[in-house]
């Protein structure tokens, strides 16, 4: 009985720990979706390039993708971060090659 006593705060306090990266990925895939949702050009190249099954939408994974080939593109001084100057160019870049 006093093993189960303990046993139970530890899952009361594991499950939104658990539950927190499942948080976070939603978010992300939430703001590519957006990312897409605000740029024709954009939104395009990522239903050309990232809509697998072909249905003219983004579902979250492939706009989860299509953000983190458009961070490789944009970011191009590494630091994390796109900054305004960095997103123009590699829209500029994307319009001009695709």
């Amino acid at each position: 009985m006093t093993r189960s006593a303990f046993l139970l705060p530890i899952a009361v306090i594991a499950a939104p720990v658990a539950a927190q990266p499942a948080a976070d990925q939603l978010r992300a895939a939430s703001a590519a979706q957006q990312l897409f949702d605000r740029d024709w050009v954009l939104s395009n190249w990522a239903l050309k390039f990232f809509d697998r099954n072909r249905d003219q939408r983004l579902d979250a994974a492939e706009a989860a993708t299509a953000a983190a080939e458009f961070r490789n593109i944009a970011d191009t001084d590494s630091d994390g971060r796109i900054s305004p100057y960095e997103y123009r160019a590699a829209r500029e870049f994307i319009l001009a090659r695709y």
